[in-house]
């Protein structure tokens, strides 16, 4: 009797302006090579950017040459996809990588095309995820929208594919994690959140253990209906 193999850890990374040159990113090598195969197949999907073809050309090179083998595009976001054939690319890939762009536009094209259930069952069964900024987002429990974007009463949550069950944000250290913040202030007492800076990733094990890599990982906790800084996440 086989037993069916459990969840693969997830690797959220921030990206940087690393990822436009020639050269390997370890953050990115460490990922693919987490496979366990030579050269995985990957499976892209850029629900985020509207499946822009430009992004997808740079970045599949680019991962590529980090160890990746077949970069196929999972079409999602134009009016003449297949889905049969976009579900086949995905049962059949290694890895899923899950590209960056805007959250919310992400989340709505997924559910649109009815693609939540395929993917949790995936992940379900060990296939790897890989994040890239919104992409990371997406991977992780739920992100903030505002309706009046000058007024912070009218911010809501949404849920994101919660296949990391934890919230994070990625390169917003610029504006001290401003939307993170704000996502943290709306959820329960006691919730941890994690700014993951440019440049640097965090590595989410099906136990819940959770690696910073790279470079530090800033970490936030809602205490007495604060959000307050803690210790950051040390890569080991």
């Amino acid at each position: 009797m086989h037993e069916t193999p459990g969840p693969a850890a997830i690797y959220l990374l921030a990206g940087g302006s690393g990822m436009r040159s020639t050269r390997k990113d370890p953050l990115l090598t460490r990922a693919i090579a987490s496979c366990g195969v030579s050269e995985p197949s990957i499976a892209y999907i850029g629900a985020a950017s509207g499946d822009d073809r430009q992004f997808f050309k740079m970045i599949s090179a680019f991962m590529r040459n980090c160890g990746a083998g077949d970069v196929k595009l999972a079409e999602l976001a134009g009016r003449r996809v297949t889905i049969d054939r976009t579900r086949s690319i995905l049962e059949s890939a290694d890895m899923i990588f899950v590209s960056g762009g805007d959250v919310e536009e992400g989340m709505e094209v997924l559910k649109e095309r009815e693609m939540l259930p395929l993917l949790r069952m995936l992940h379900e069964g060990g296939t790897p995820f890989l994040g890239l900024s919104a992409g990371s987002i997406m991977l992780a429990r739920e992100w903030i929208v505002w309706d009046d974007p000058n007024d912070d009463a009218t911010s809501s949550t949404f849920p994101c594919m919660g296949l990391a069950q934890i919230l994070c944000d990625t390169h917003g250290e610029g504006e001290g994690w401003e939307e993170l913040r704000a996502l943290m202030l709306l959820a329960p007492e006691g919730t941890f959140g994690y700014g993951i800076p440019a440049g640097a990733g965090l590595c989410v094990y099906p136990d819940g253990r959770l690696e910073a890599l790279g470079d530090p990982v800033h970490c936030f906790a809602k205490i007495d209906r604060m959000v307050r800084r803690r210790a950051n996440l040390e890569p080991c």
